[in-house]
């Protein structure tokens, strides 16, 4: 049996795998983007937390729409603006990353469109959470039942893309609160506040299983090879040249705008 699942194995693409425990987010986005624009290689990166709590927007997202700027400056919570698409998320040492950067043409059926690259992560996790709670691809976010548990976003090339989630492990209440309510949201939410509407998968299976299962479903469709960060970082030489950036406290400063003085009264 194991010789016929090696043999099979072998007419599958080739996956770089890197696992990573605590990396700032900063820097696996960083990685990322990199791998996308600059390899021609398959990658997968599954990063275990993120070391400091951090507020990560789309690239088109708009802090002033998105972020209660007031309390954000306050606790002096970083704000990155990523290099893809999708929405705003807080994520810290309990948020489980897991990045795919593919060739098109090394998974078959798939088209270089958001909606198809969504349909096929959702096989891909089905077979994770199989038997698992309510497990559903419910308007491109995963969901037990009604509630969200990890978010995605995507960007496309000509011959490549990238499909990152952030899984909630588990979730501080607190931190909720730098978030608005969002203008655009998936019916399914039925403007419910945000602790209405996320739940922590440690409710559901342990966090070592999690990343396990992930990694057996991964082999379904490639072969499976592990690095090392420096080794897919690369050698050190001209530097990328990043999309993905820090939002400064200026900029922030200007999205929340003018506030009223505090004019005091003499007695």
């Amino acid at each position: 049996m194991m010789i016929q699942q090696q043999a099979r194995k072998l007419g599958l693409p080739l996956m770089n795998l890197v696992r990573l425990n605590r990396t700032p987010i900063l820097q696996q986005l960083y990685l990322e983007e990199k791998l996308l624009r600059t390899s021609s290689d398959n990658w997968c990166i599954i990063n275990d937390g993120t070391d400091t709590p951090a507020i990560v927007m789309g690239i088109s997202g708009k802090p002033q729409e998105l972020l209660e700027i007031g309390s954000v400056l306050r606790d002096r919570v970083p704000v990155i603006k990523r290099f893809t698409g999708g929405g705003t998320v807080v994520v810290d040492k309990e948020t489980v990353f897991v990045t795919l950067i593919c060739n098109k043409d090394d998974v078959p059926g798939v088209q270089p469109y958001p909606r198809s690259i969504m349909s096929w992560s959702g096989l891909l996790y089905d077979h994770v959470f199989k038997g698992i709670g309510d497990f559903q691809l419910r308007e491109n976010d995963y969901v037990f039942g009604d509630r969200k548990f990890g978010g995605n976003a995507q960007s496309i090339t000509k011959n490549r893309w990238i499909h990152h989630t952030s899984f909630l492990w588990d979730y501080a209440e607190g931190n909720m609160a730098y978030l608005k309510q969002p203008a655009r949201a998936p019916k399914y939410r039925m403007a419910r506040g945000h602790t209405e509407f996320i739940c922590g998968m440690k409710e559901f299976l342990p966090r070592s299983v999690f990343i396990e299962k992930t990694i057996e479903s991964i082999e379904n469709y490639f072969q499976v090879k592990h690095l090392n960060l420096e080794a897919a970082e690369g050698p050190r030489g001209a530097e990328f040249v990043h999309s993905t950036r820090l939002l400064t406290k200026q900029e922030l400063e200007e999205a929340l705008g003018p506030q009223p003085e505090i004019v005091g009264v003499s007695v």
